[in-house]
């Protein structure tokens, strides 16, 4: 979703170049599945949550009403469990003909490298997604036909929402204390040792999961580092180094916070659901997390809560994590691949998008121009620091994209950086020495 380019391959960009003029598809402009009996599309995604649910379903209902003689079996599975399961199940017949499938090289690097995804470039031409999604954002859902390389090559997913890591905070809580949103990382700071001294929690977090300490981490590391660094760890290329001042000081920053006590009592026994919850019910100030949170803050709560961007530090610009959600893919041993893509083309149509805003998530297509969605609550928070770092061209990435083996390095090496029982450099130099390896294994 950033603006900056990282181009797909010649054949990819041809493709975008020779649909630019034609009609953008809607669910409308389809043919409908021809009703020869009625076809089951299998379909798994992560939309577990309550409110993201509803629009799943809507969503699932409304193309079956378009597609006479279809049925849609959804499944819903937890991303933990989607990621050790997804595949096992696309290699089997009998598995999802459509299944959300995490980017990254851990995650659609290995699915593509093993031969069960079905890249969609034909349908990129067919439903003029160019008009959809930016080289950039189709960039994050790409590889080469071998796996190998990250953010090039055919498109293997679309995605129909988009997310940005920043901060909620408690507005009820912050009106009452007299505190204001802080506009630097240093009054940022400031703020969380006043919020500890008035004996509340300043940020609620709880590591148990393992993921979301990345996204803690990597939320202060954009505030230290450049775009080209950025993309260039996420893409594995130019040769950077995870172990670089700038990756030790936001270690150091994340284990001080750890160390002061600005995090919930016990954070590291408590999971990253359990911990919303508290944090709904109005213990604790601030959380750091992604935009997805918004629709289960705006319901089944009588606290008020708003969100901002991480600010950077004084005197300079900074990034925040952002990009687009887990893209829906194709089993590329399914009978029903046409059908297949007409729900894809649903699931990122101007229908999807209002139902997504309308429940508080962003989507990553535009809203329709007649759109009614009300912006003036939280979702417009979330709404508007998105459109944000889209203007100022500061969108980052999620750094356990980087190689197959990030994402679980990440998650041990920040277990023992927060738990104070390795340092800020021995942090920087694991993961480094996961990341040298993968860079030395492309070259060989």
């Amino acid at each position: 979703m950033k603006k900056r380019s990282i181009f797909l391959s010649i054949s990819l960009a041809l493709m975008i170049l020779l649909s630019a003029c034609a009609k953008p598809a809607s669910p409308a402009d389809q043919t409908p599945a021809a009703n020869t009996g009625e076809q089951v599309l299998l379909v798994w995604d992560q939309f577990y949550r309550d409110e993201e649910s509803k629009v799943m379903e809507t969503l699932n209902a409304e193309f079956e009403a378009a597609h006479p003689g279809v049925k849609i079996q959804r499944e819903v599975k937890v991303l933990a469990d989607l990621q050790t399961t997804v595949k096992l199940a696309l290699a089997n017949a009998d598995g999802p003909d459509v299944a959300q499938v995490n980017q990254g090289r851990n995650d659609m690097g290995a699915l593509v490298e093993a031969g069960l995804l079905l890249p969609l470039n034909p349908y990129l031409e067919k439903y003029n997604w160019s008009s959809v999604f930016s080289t950039s954002v189709a960039s994050r859902n790409s590889f080469t036909e071998d796996g190998k390389t990250f953010g090039t090559g055919n498109l293997y997913g679309v995605s129909p929402t988009a997310e940005v890591v920043g901060v909620f905070y408690n507005k009820d809580i912050f009106k009452k204390n007299r505190w204001d949103v802080p506009t630097t990382f240093e009054d940022f700071e400031a703020l969380l040792a006043k919020i500890k001294t008035e004996g509340i929690t300043p940020i609620s977090f709880g590591s148990l999961d393992g993921w979301n300490a990345i996204h803690e981490y990597s939320a202060i590391q954009h505030l230290l580092v450049s775009l080209d660094y950025i993309n260039n760890l996420t893409y594995g290329v130019n040769n950077v180094s995870f172990d670089i001042p700038e990756n030790r000081q936001a270690a150091q920053i994340l284990q001080d916070w750890a160390k002061a006590g600005y995090f919930t009592e016990g954070f590291p026994g408590i999971g990253y659901d359990d911990c919303n919850n508290l944090f709904k019910a109005g213990n604790g100030a601030m959380t750091i997390t992604g935009s997805w949170l918004a629709p289960e803050l705006m319901v089944g709560t009588d606290q008020e809560f708003g969100f901002f961007l991480l600010p950077p530090f004084a005197g300079k610009t900074g990034l925040a994590i952002g990009g687009v959600g887990i893209p829906f893919a194709i089993r590329k041993t399914t009978e029903k691949q046409d059908l297949a893509a007409e729900y894809l083309n649903w699931m990122i149509s101007p229908r999807a998008a209002e139902l997504w805003a309308e429940a508080g998530m962003l989507p990553a297509m535009a809203l329709p121009e007649d759109s009614k969605v009300d912006t003036n609550n939280l979702f417009g928070d979330t709404l508007n620091a998105w459109n944000a770092i889209n203007k100022e061209n500061a969108v980052g990435h999620y750094i356990d994209w980087a190689t197959p083996t990030f994402y679980d390095t990440l998650v041990a090496e920040l277990q023992k950086l927060l738990g104070g029982i390795s340092t800020p450099a021995n942090f920087t130099e694991a993961v480094e020495a996961d990341y040298k390896a993968y860079l030395q294994s492309k070259s060989e």
